[in-house]
C-alpha cells in the first residue's frame, strides 16, 4: 500500500484526501499535516469576523475516516520525506502540495491592518470590531471579492460605524454594468466607496495612499494573495510569485512523486491559465490531484486536468448579493443575478462545497473550455449525416439500443449524480439542524 502525504488541509486538501481514501482505500494510506485540527471555511472568513458566522469546522468530522491526521507544520520537503515543526518526520511515496495561500502584504506598515484572509486575521478583527466606538472608521483596502465582501458584511452589522472602501477599482474583473452594479450595492449598504487610489502604506491611524491620507480607526487588509514559501525552501520548481511549477497533469516538474494542487499551484497556461484561487477552483484540482496520484500508484499515465469554472458569487450581508455568470474560462457572460435570490445562491454554494467534500465519489465539475488532448478534425454536416447513417445500420442492437435509448441513458447517468449532490447537500442541511451523527462512516458513500 503507497503512502500519500497530504500538505495542508483546505479545500483541496481534504478534498485530495477524502478521494483518495474513498476511491483508492485498497491502494493508498492517507496521512494529512496541518497545522490546526481544524478546517476553515475562508469563503466565510468575513461573516466570522463580524460574528454571524462560525467558520470553523473540526477535521475530524470531515476527513474520511481512514485518513490520519497529523497536527504540525511542515519545515521543508526531502526527497521521500516531510520535516515536521514538532521535531518528526513522515516518509511518503507520493506528497500531495496543498499548502493554500495567504494575505500578499506588499505595503509599509501591513502589520497595522487586520487581514482577512486566514483565521488568526478574522479572529483579531472580530475584537477590534467589537471595541470600536460609534463613528469610528474602519477602512477596507481592496476592491477584489473578498474587499467587496468585507465591507458590506461590516457595514450590515455595524450600522454606526462608518466604512469606507478604498482601491484603484472594485470588481475589476467584471464587465462595467456589473460593477456599476456592485458599487450602487455597496453605497445603499452604507459603504463609501473611494475608487482611483493606490495604497502606499498602512499607519496606527490611518491609510497612505497617492492622494493623501485617510484616517482609520482599524484597517482591514483584503488585498491580493499570496502563497507560501515551503516549495521554495524545499528546493522545488516555483513561479515568480512562489507557486510550484506542475505539468498539465498536476505532476510536479521534475519530482514525479509530488502532486500539487489548490492555490499554490501553477499548472501550464493552456489548462489552468484562468484558474484563479478560489474554492471553486481548489476543489475539482484537489479531485484530480487524488485521480493523478492513484494513476500513478497502478502504474498509468495520468491525465491531463481541464477545469472549467462558472461564475462569481458575492455577498453583500445577509439579504443581498450579486452572481455573475462566466465562460469556463472565467470570462464574464451577459447573466447575472442580484438582490436575495443571489444572496440565497451564494449561500448554498457555499454549504455544498462542504457537503462534496464528504461524498468525493461523487463529485464532479465542469471540464475546460480548451481540449486538453489534440482533437481530430470537426467533420462538415453532410460527413456527420453520413457517417451517422453508417454508424447506425452496422450497430448490433439486441437490447433496443436506438440513439434514442443512448440519448435517455445519458440523462439517466447524468440524473444520478444530480441525485447524489442532492443527498450531500441534505446530510449537510440535516448535521447544521440537528447536530453531527453519531460516530461511525465517516463520509464514505
Amino acid at each position: 500500500m503507497a503512502r500519500v502525504v497530504v500538505v495542508g488541509a483546505g479545500y483541496a486538501g481534504v478534498m485530495a484526501a477524502n478521494r483518495l481514501a474513498t476511491v483508492g482505500r485498497s491502494a493508498a494510506s492517507v496521512t494529512v499535516v496541518n497545522p490546526r485540527p481544524e478546517f476553515v471555511e475562508r469563503v466565510r472568513l468575513h461573516e466570522h469576523a463580524v460574528g454571524v458566522t462560525n467558520a470553523v469546522r473540526p477535521l475530524s468530522g470531515l476527513l474520511h475516516r481512514d485518513v490520519r491526521l497529523r497536527v504540525a507544520a511542515v519545515e521543508a520537503i526531502d526527497e521521500r520525506s516531510v520535516r515536521l515543526d514538532d521535531g518528526g518526520a513522515l516518509d511518503f511515496d507520493y506528497l500531495l502540495y496543498a499548502v493554500g495561500s495567504t494575505a500578499a502584504r506588499g505595503v509599509a506598515g501591513a502589520e497595522n491592518a487586520w487581514s482577512i484572509a486566514d483565521l488568526d486575521g478574522a479572529e483579531s478583527l472580530r475584537t477590534r470590531l467589537r471595541h470600536l466606538a460609534a463613528g469610528a472608521r474602519v477602512v477596507v483596502v481592496g476592491g477584489g471579492l473578498t474587499g467587496i465582501e468585507s465591507a458590506a458584511e461590516i457595514a450590515y452589522r455595524y450600522p454606526t460605524l462608518h466604512v469606507e472602501l478604498v482601491s484603484r477599482s472594485v470588481a475589476a474583473g467584471l464587465p462595467d454594468t456589473s460593477r456599476a452594479a456592485l458599487e450602487r450595492k455597496l453605497v445603499q449598504a452604507g459603504v463609501l466607496v473611494r475608487t482611483g487610489l493606490r495604497v502606499t502604506g498602512v499607519r496606527p491611524d490611518g491609510v497612505d495612499t497617492a492622494a493623501g491620507r485617510l484616517p482609520s480607526d482599524c484597517t482591514v487588509w483584503a488585498g491580493s494573495f499570496d502563497v507560501p514559501d515551503l516549495a521554495l525552501r524545499s528546493g522545488l520548481p516555483v513561479t515568480s510569485d512562489g507557486r510550484l511549477r506542475t505539468d498539465e497533469t498536476l505532476v510536479c516538474t521534475g519530482h514525479r512523486r509530488i502532486v500539487g494542487v489548490g492555490d499554490a499551484v501553477a499548472p501550464p497556461a493552456h489548462v489552468g491559465g484562468h484558474l484563479r484561487m478560489s474554492c471553486q477552483a481548489a476543489m475539482p484540482l484537489g479531485a484530480h490531484g487524488a485521480d493523478t496520484v492513484l494513476a500513478l500508484i497502478r502504474g498509468e499515465r495520468p491525465a491531463p486536468v481541464s477545469i472549467g469554472m462558472v461564475g462569481q458569487g458575492i455577498s453583500l450581508g445577509r439579504r443581498d448579493g450579486f452572481v455573475q455568470a462566466t465562460h469556463r474560462d472565467d470570462t464574464p457572460r451577459g447573466f447575472v443575478l442580484s438582490g436575495r435570490a443571489a444572496a440565497v445562491v451564494k449561500e448554498r454554494v457555499c454549504r455544498f462545497t462542504v457537503a462534496a467534500m464528504r461524498f468525493p465519489r461523487a463529485y464532479r465539475w465542469l471540464p475546460g473550455a480548451v481540449p486538453t488532448g489534440s482533437a481530430p478534425p470537426r467533420p462538415q454536416p453532410d460527413e456527420q449525416r453520413s457517417a451517422f447513417r453508417r454508424d447506425k445500420s452496422s450497430r448490433p442492437d439486441p437490447a433496443g439500443t436506438t440513439p434514442t435509448t443512448w440519448k435517455r441513458k445519458e440523462h439517466q447517468h447524468e440524473g444520478r449524480h444530480r441525485v447524489r449532490l442532492r443527498v450531500a447537500w441534505q446530510y449537510e442541511e440535516d448535521r447544521r439542524r440537528h447536530g453531527p451523527r453519531p460516530q461511525g462512516d465517516c463520509g464514505r458513500p
